[in-house]
């Protein structure tokens, strides 16, 4: 294990807050690059702060090797494929990125995602596609540099993306309004027939120069010639989602079937700006004196609405409910409108009785859809807009 050194310690001071957060959490250097391992990853996506001291362990290229050799194929991905990899698996910053944009999309999402990976439409994805990302998240993170940042960014990008870059190449924009808020957004947006074609060939260069990592192993196997389809593009994707939750969900539950009301109302404000929580909590507390519990299918159905809340949004702007309260039976059949997901009345109920301070029985539209929109880019853990 070697410790930062002192010329990198001050890297931190150049760096985005996204950055800042992967270089706080990764645990593995090879060639100059940082990486996550799976244990990283869930570490950050759970955790406020690492729960060891930060050091980077360089790898050799025998080590990565191996860490790449047990990688599973995609046909063999589960829930737990992240728990199982524990610390046998390399995550680049790039990856990182796309990771994060999993856990916040809806299922109805993951068809688009993987139509803007698929550009020559064979309904396939290969390894040279997949690598656009690559350059697109670059664009996306770079900063505008003042003068004497040049060289402390040349270093950010070399340990974040493996390989020296020019601020003028890729992903041209008329104007800064141009740039998209999300790094979703982004990907979104990035994708024009003409625009991956000239990223395409700089894929090329770039496969050539960047090792393997455990996810385009997964993906497209040890030798990067298999090709991925949907249903193992969807799959993936709902599996991650999936084990965050079932993380967060068996934090509280101590080995039980159900999380308290109070343990679900913690994890929703968890991650938020509320910042007086003991009040939300007390108010719950009084109006739910008999605990029930909340189920895991609860709990994920929640976090799929959530995923699903730009939709849930127009849907109550269209009832026309944007300047005023609504009841339990108004939002749950919202909920099914816009998302297609069924909430068990206990679960709405538990909603209101933590969200509804002044006791009303009706719920404030504005102050809810505010908070569970902080609460639902937890992955990313900054407090700026995505």
């Amino acid at each position: 294990v070697t410790e930062n050194r002192s010329d990198l310690e001050d890297l931190h001071l150049y760096a985005t807050p996204r950055e800042q957060r992967f270089r706080r959490f990764a645990s593995l250097e090879f060639e100059g690059q940082l990486y996550m391992t799976p244990y990283d990853f869930i570490q950050a996506v759970t955790n406020d702060e690492p729960k060891r001291a930060k050091k980077w362990r360089s790898l050799s290229k025998q080590e990565l090797n191996q860490i790449l050799m047990e990688t599973p194929p995609v046909w063999k991905g589960s829930s737990k494929l992240f728990r199982n990899l524990n610390e046998k698996g390399v995550i680049s910053y790039t990856e990182y990125l796309f990771l994060l944009c999993i856990l916040t999309k809806p299922h109805a999402g993951f068809r688009i995602a993987f139509n803007m990976f698929d550009t020559d439409g064979n309904e396939m994805v290969d390894k040279k596609e997949f690598l656009v990302l690559q350059e697109i998240f670059r664009k996306k993170n770079e900063k505008r540099e003042r003068k004497g940042d040049e060289e402390k960014r040349a270093m950010l990008r070399l340990q974040l993306y493996g390989y020296h870059t020019s601020t003028n190449s890729v992903l041209k924009t008329e104007g800064e309004d141009l740039v998209p808020r999300s790094y979703w957004d982004t990907l979104r947006r990035s994708t024009s027939q003409a625009l991956f074609s000239d990223l395409a060939e700089r894929a090329d260069d770039i496969s050539s120069s960047l090792s393997d990592t455990t996810l385009l192993v997964h993906f497209f196997g040890k030798k990067g010639k298999a090709e991925l389809n949907f249903e193992d593009f969807y799959r993936f994707m709902d599996n991650l989602q999936t084990e965050v939750l079932e993380i967060e969900f068996l934090s509280y539950s101590n080995g039980m079937n159900t999380i308290s009301e109070e343990d679900f109302a913690h994890i929703l404000l968890r991650y938020t700006n509320v910042e007086n929580t003991s009040s939300y909590l007390e108010n719950m507390r009084c109006r739910i004196p008999e605990e029930k519990g909340i189920t895991f299918d609860e709990f994920r159905s929640f976090f799929q609405f959530l995923n699903n809340l730009e939709d849930f949004t127009i849907a109550m702007q269209m009832y026309n409910f944007a300047s005023r309260s609504i009841g339990q039976d108004e939002f749950k059949r919202a909920v099914y409108v816009a998302t297609g997901v069924k909430l068990s009345p206990h679960l709405v109920n538990t909603v209101f009785k933590i969200f509804d301070v002044d006791r009303d029985d009706q719920l404030s539209y504005k102050e809810f859809i505010g908070i569970m929109k902080d609460r639902l880019n937890r992955g990313f853990r900054v407090r700026i807009p995505i």
